[in-house]
């Protein structure tokens, strides 16, 4: 696992457990050369978002009872893919992001500037 430092270079966060996310199910946006699609952007996730992603072949919001998935609703946080996020914020329909909750490796993918101006726990 790669070391568990947010886009600051501090001791990443628990992004949630309720539901619980991560690639490791860990509550933390923890990434490893496993995780080929970077799970690492810890966002709010919008209605808006949740039907960007699931017109793009990425159903998050539907429950999946036989993986123990609830589905996402609206105010939920997720460790996302940065690549995903990235996409949506091209076509309009980025959520917000929790930075000290972002695993600092979602900076190869999305430029700090561009996620602060999506923060909700910066000034």
């Amino acid at each position: 696992m790669a070391p568990s430092l947010n886009v600051f270079g501090e001791k990443l966060i628990s992004c949630s457990e309720a539901p619980m996310t991560g690639f490791f199910r860990d509550g933390c946006c923890n990434t490893s050369d496993q995780d080929a699609a970077s799970h690492t952007i810890c966002a709010g996730v919008t209605a808006e978002f949740l039907a960007f992603s699931k017109s793009n072949g990425n159903d998050l919001s539907t429950p999946r009872p036989e993986y123990g998935f609830a589905g996402l609703k609206p105010g939920d946080s997720w460790c996302l893919c940065a690549s995903r996020w990235l996409e949506a914020h091209e076509n309009g329909a980025a959520p917000h992001i929790h930075l000290t909750r972002t695993h600092q490796l979602a900076l190869d993918i999305v430029p700090i500037e561009t996620m602060k101006a999506f923060a909700v726990d910066v000034n």
